[in-house]
């Protein structure tokens, strides 16, 4: 847990492996997850590595797993997933087993698809055979007395009109003696449904009406058998006559991929045709059946084992893969390597490179040493399923600087109180603490169905931050008194009315006067008076005074506990000019103006009682501490930095809250701003100096090297300008005083945020009771309930959906914006880059991700 607050201690160290061992300590380490390996080859081309033909192997290899992966994923075969551990990399001669077995298996199923391919080719073929045979059998049955319609044909041809229309067709001839010199034929075939009325058209323009076409559509669809997809086709007869219009139509038919069959024109010549077709198919059919039987056994084996071999193929790619990275000695027997490691889990790594040794039957162990650098390690910081949804919201901003702060640990808690603060609601809080609860309670189960949703997967990544803001959303929904825009009277309102009941009655806009004789009268004992829920005139004046004052009051401890987080890292790395120009100055800056702001609240609250006070004695203590007498913090907090005084209105009340209070403020003000030119003039003062006392002693500084030197044992970025120009220096600094100063100001206004979705929230509420629920709850009767019943399922659709979804991610937005910008610009820096260990794990699932 201590690497949450800080991130691990890294360090670079050299490793040397024997050649033969090298692939099974690679195994090892990719198994702990816990070395980020160096590329030690970075100028040499990809192609040239040492280990470049294992990888096309493992490429190979996947290859041919995707191959049996579709083919399953085709068939609908379900693939087992790996019972227990994921299995171990195998062993370098395995490599070739594998490779075997893969071969065989796409081999056969290759060999049974393209069988089957040119089965169902057959198949298709036998069947359009069979419709061609059967339909034209109906057209030729058509013409009276089963007459032979070519000779239908040529009697039409030779007959007194050259221009008799046949059908639909009109076939023309100048005269008698042309048209006997053809003779009439005709040809059959299949063709696409959607493409019988372009294929007519082209016929009737090509041969200018010398055909005679029959169609008709075939009602059971065929598959095709490269796509196994299911198309419709329909049956098609040409009749025409002549040499030169049978090779148009041919072409034309080859165009509009129609495929033609023979037919005979002998009616017994059809029915043999037919008869031997029907056998046929039934032949097929079954020689079909036992093919599809034995290319699903194949399949149904291969998916026993796939995903295994998925894991040990990509596990052997990972280590062939790493091992690039290596370079290898003189003696070409020996692979080093460079690589980060947290110092912690040295000896963890040790003992797993001892381990790896063992396995491959070595006897020279490997040697880790530890090696001296001015590089920047990554940061490292440990999680676990519960504290990841966190870091990772750090992440999103910048990986931390090595060894920096470490903002997470503090967010667990700051980030869900500050979405409570805008989104306290005890009802819509319960509901998203509900489907943050079932998300945990069903973690495993939701997590083995591999839901392939974008927006799911961001819902259960941060399902522990979606149950703490729904809990803190319940808790702030009970400081504030709000469910669904209603209240709870949990102790008994506080509240007496100073009115009779036929005042009550009368009127309705009453303000009770909080002014009484009876002093046994206690607060509210938790949150808010209930009775704040009737009062119509002034309760959003009172809560918008409250949640103001709130968001203030957070906003100035939040940016305080930020601006103390950059004394820990000042500490750390030992930089204290840091800690005298920088850190001091800030927080009397923030703390004389901002945090005195927030006392002056606290000392209005406790000062000044709701009495209006007895106006007969001017000079009385009691009328001094009424509400009339009672500052506005912000007219005061106003003059204050203007060095101001208005002029007393209200001869019965004190100018000021406090003896001594216009010459404090004026103290606190002058000092604030003494802190400017201090920030902005100390440190490049110091560096200016520094540089010229190391310019003559002709050596570093001791305050130099703390400011660059180590921390912890590890090497620490440089953080002085002592090799900048002394001009970046000054601008560095004023951009970085002017951006606090500013920001100090506009930070505190920025978490007005906090009230001003507080209120909306609990406005839009109101406004969803009043316009849906309360008229339901209105109407009397049995029509009453089925009115209720239809408007509440309008009002809960809008609690949810707009309440509760939209208004959640609006308050998460605002919350997210608080930490990044408010909070953290105090101390993180974020310029890190992130520690990547080689890890099977990470590999295996960003592959599983990325095929989903």
């Amino acid at each position: 847990m201590g690497s949450l607050f800080r991130s691990e201690e890294m360090t670079l160290c050299q490793l040397f492996l024997q050649s033969e061992a090298a692939y099974a300590c690679v195994s090892e380490l990719g198994e702990l997850g816990l070395v980020q390996f160096r590329d030690l080859n970075p100028d040499v081309n990809a192609f040239q590595r040492k280990f470049v033909n294992e990888v096309r192997r493992c490429d190979e290899m996947e290859r041919k797993l995707r191959y049996l992966e579709k083919e399953i994923r085709r068939d609908d075969i379900p693939m087992l997933e790996i019972p227990g551990e994921c299995p171990e990399a195998p062993q370098p001669r395995e490599m070739i087993d594998l490779e075997a077995t893969f071969e065989k298996l796409e081999n056969e199923l290759r060999e049974v698809n393209q069988n089957a391919e040119a089965l169902k080719r057959n198949y298709l073929e036998l069947t359009e055979l069979k419709h061609i045979l059967r339909k034209t059998q109906v057209f030729f049955d058509e013409h009276e007395g089963g007459a032979n319609p070519t000779d239908s044909m040529t009697r039409a041809l030779i007959s007194d009109d050259p221009n008799k229309q046949i059908g639909q067709v009109q076939l023309g001839f100048r005269d008698k003696q042309e048209s006997l010199e053809f003779l009439p034929c005709f040809v059959a075939g299949v063709i696409l449904r959607e493409r019988i009325p372009a294929f007519e058209r082209m016929l009737w323009r090509a041969c200018r009406g010398n055909v005679f076409l029959r169609q008709a559509e075939i009602d059971t669809p065929l598959e095709d058998p490269a796509s196994s997809d299911e198309v419709y086709k329909s049956v098609f007869i040409i009749f025409f006559q002549g040499d030169q219009l049978k090779t148009r139509v041919k072409k034309i038919c080859e165009g509009f991929r129609a495929t033609l069959y023979p037919c005979p024109e002998a009616p017994a010549d059809r029915r043999e045709m037919a008869m031997g077709v029907m056998t046929r198919i039934e032949d097929l059919n079954t020689v079909l059946g036992q093919t599809q039987d034995h290319r699903h056994r194949v399949l149904v084996a291969a998916a026993k084992n796939i995903k295994n071999w998925f894991v040990k193929v990509r596990k052997i790619k990972a280590i062939y893969h790493t091992l690039n990275l290596f370079n290898l000695d003189v003696t070409q027997k020996c692979l080093i390597a460079e690589c980060w490691v947290p110092a912690l889990d040295m000896e963890t790594i040790q003992l797993a490179l001892r381990k790896g040794t063992e396995r491959s039957g070595s006897s020279v162990p490997p040697i880790l040493n530890r090696m001296e650098t001015l590089e920047d390690p990554p940061t490292y910081n440990r999680t676990n399923k519960f504290t990841s949804a966190f870091q990772n919201l750090i992440y999103a901003y910048g990986t931390a600087t090595y060894r920096e702060v470490n903002p997470a640990p503090y967010t667990i808690i700051t980030f869900p109180f500050l979405f409570a603060v805008m989104f306290g609601d005890l009802g819509h809080g319960a509901l998203m603490a509900a489907f943050g609860f079932w998300m945990c309670y069903k973690e495993k189960p939701l997590q083995a169905k591999k839901i392939d949703s974008e927006i799911w997967n961001i819902f259960f990544g941060g399902r522990y931050i979606i149950l703490l803001m729904g809990l803190f959303s319940m808790y702030t929904g009970l400081i504030y008194n709000d469910i669904f825009s209603k209240s709870l009277n949990i102790f008994g309102s506080s509240w007496r009315s100073n009115y009779n009941a036929s005042d009550l009655r009368d009127h309705k806009l009453l303000q009770l006067n909080p002014d009484s004789d009876d002093y046994t009268q206690t607060p509210y004992p938790f949150g808010i008076d209930p009775v704040w829920q009737l009062a119509e005139a002034n309760k959003i004046i009172f809560m918008n005074a409250y949640k103001m004052k709130i968001s203030i009051i957070i906003g100035v401890f939040h940016m305080l506990f930020g601006v103390c987080m950059s004394l820990w890292n000042h500490l750390y790395f030992k930089r204290r000019i840091s800690i005298y120009m920088e850190f001091i100055p800030q927080i009397l800056f923030l703390t004389l103006l901002f945090f005195y702001m927030v006392l002056l609240m606290f000392i209005k609250w406790t000062s000044y009682g709701p009495n209006p006070g007895n106006f007969g004695s001017q000079e009385s203590e009691y009328v001094k501490r009424s509400a009339f007498c009672a500052p506005s913090i912000l007219i005061t907090f106003i003059n204050m930095m203007l060095f101001k005084t208005d002029e007393n209105t209200r001869p019965q009340c004190d100018v000021t809250m406090y003896a001594g209070q216009l010459f404090l403020q004026k103290l606190f003000v002058i000092c604030a701003l003494l802190c400017v030119p201090v920030m902005l003039f100390g440190k490049p003062y110091y560096i200016m100096k520094e540089q010229k006392q190391r310019a003559a002693a002709g050596h570093q500084s001791i305050e130099g090297a703390a400011e660059n030197g180590t921390a912890g044992g590890a090497p620490v970025p440089a953080s002085a300008h002592h090799d900048e120009e002394i001009s970046e220096v000054f601008i560095h600094q004023a951009i970085h005083t002017i951006e606090y100063v500013l920001g100090s100001v506009s930070h505190t206004a920025s978490y007005l945020r906090l009230w001003a979705l507080s209120l909306a929230h609990a406005q839009l509420a109101e406004v969803a009771w009043n316009m849906l629920l309360r008229k339901g709850l209105m109407v009397a009767g049995y029509q009453g309930g089925i009115f209720l019943y239809v408007v509440f399922a309008g009002w809960a659709a809008i609690s949810v959906s707009i309440l509760v979804l939209m208004e959640g991610l609006s308050a998460f937005l605002h919350t997210l914006r608080l930490h990044w910008v408010e909070f953290q610009s105090k101390f993180y820096a974020g310029e890190g880059y992130l520690f990547q260990p080689f890890s099977f794990e990470v590999i295996l699932d960003s592959a599983g991700t990325s095929e989903e």
